[in-house]
């Protein structure tokens, strides 16, 4: 495996981790719904589709103008009115730092617009502090203000006592929402949230597990026998991470320390973080504490940009 350096944006404490976060995740919404970052191009669209639905509306037979004056087709206006923000992410302290930094700033996130899966799953009830979708549930999704609701795509619980089962299921939920339309071989989320996991695991793909980190077809897997945790899960495919338009890691603590220089200084260790750092090259970013960096030699660490939401140091 070669080197592949992704970018690296440090914070002293987990404070800074969870705003630069927030940002980021606001900003790959914004790119995502309206194709920039300016705010004020993004209020003027707002403006257009509140005052003028029927160039927005999907079921119109007649097309608004576009750029260079011809009429844009029914079928292309149509899909620029049902853009979607499709994000996945996985569980632990990530969504500790996703409570932290986006329920603050609910006036900047169009929930409305959102479809929400999960990289992983521990095949446990709902109701159990180690269920990804019932903490992210009870730290995220009830905390949200107003009518507007994201779109949440989770497994199906009936089905945690039989984990090939439960991953074929939401398999078939992934190939219906993302290929029903159009023939793809992979989903393409706009941003795939990680974290990872002081054995180096991410999502549930565990360092080790060898078939798995291997696999090149199934888009959805059956974990069992995890060697911390619940051992039934599902978890997406190496794949399916690597072909996502962004791929962000949130990682924080000193217990972290170790593998955070083992994912960063020896990539031929093959560490699940370190396959996807290479297969999404250019695509990755970390976001890390100064902590979970204490034992990192030779990385190079950037200073964070804020893009969508007002830097909280200034």
């Amino acid at each position: 495996m070669t080197t592949t350096v992704p970018l690296i944006y440090s914070f002293p404490e987990f404070l800074g981790v969870a705003d630069a976060v927030a940002d980021h995740v606001i900003s790959a919404q914004n790119m995502t719904l309206y194709n920039t970052l300016d705010v004020n191009q993004i209020n003027i669209i707002k403006s257009n589709k509140a005052a003028r639905p029927q160039l927005f509306n999907s079921s119109s037979s007649i097309g608004p103008f576009n750029g260079t004056g011809n009429v844009i087709k029914k079928k292309e206006k149509k899909k620029r009115s049902e853009v979607r923000f499709k994000i996945a992410i996985s569980g632990g302290s990530l969504i500790k730092i996703l409570n932290q930094g986006l329920l603050p700033r609910q006036e900047e996130i169009e929930w409305d617009k959102w479809d929400v899966y999960f990289a992983d799953e521990r095949l446990v009830s709902f109701e159990s502090q180690d269920s990804n979708y019932g903490q992210a549930k009870r730290e995220i999704f009830d905390q949200i203000t107003g009518d507007r609701k994201p779109n949440i795509y989770h497994i199906n619980e009936s089905l945690i006592n039989d984990s090939q089962e439960c991953a074929d299921n939401y398999e078939k939920l992934l190939i219906d929402n993302f290929a029903k339309k159009d023939s793809v071989k992979l989903p393409m989320f706009d941003l795939l949230l990680l974290g990872c996991a002081p054995d180096g695991h991410i999502a549930s793909l565990f360092p080790n597990h060898g078939e798995q980190l291997r696999e090149k077809l199934a888009w959805c897997l059956p974990v069992s026998k995890a060697p911390s945790g619940p051992e039934n899960r599902i978890t997406l495919s190496i794949p399916v991470i690597c072909h996502a338009h962004r791929v962000t890691f949130v990682v924080e603590g000193l217990t972290k320390a170790p593998i955070m220089r083992t994912i960063m200084e020896r990539p031929e260790k093959g560490l699940p973080s370190s396959i996807v750092n290479e297969g999404a090259a250019g695509r990755v970013t970390w976001f890390v504490d100064d902590d979970a960096l204490n034992d990192c030699y030779d990385i190079t660490k950037k200073k964070y940009k804020y893009l969508s939401i007002e830097d909280p140091n200034l």
